[in-house]
């Protein structure tokens, strides 16, 4: 998923699809540990993945704090 994608999604849809992605990344590194993956790879997209959308909902944060104050 690409950050303009991340971007479109609703608070709301993006904490949803978080914790999807959280719980799907927890299941790849449990199967990796178990028999190895074809592209191990995978993982590291996953977890990048999750960081966008984390960020992406840190600066939604941050926005609304600045837009309360003024």
């Amino acid at each position: 998923m690409k950050i303009a994608e991340i971007r479109d999604l609703t608070t709301g849809e993006l904490k949803e699809r978080l914790e999807v992605e959280i719980k799907a990344y927890e299941q790849k590194k449990i199967n990796h540990s178990i028999s190895p993956l074809d592209s191990p790879a995978v993982i590291t997209r996953s977890r990048r993945e999750i960081a966008r959308m984390k960020t992406e909902l840190r600066q939604r944060e941050i926005n609304n704090k600045k837009v309360n104050e003024q």
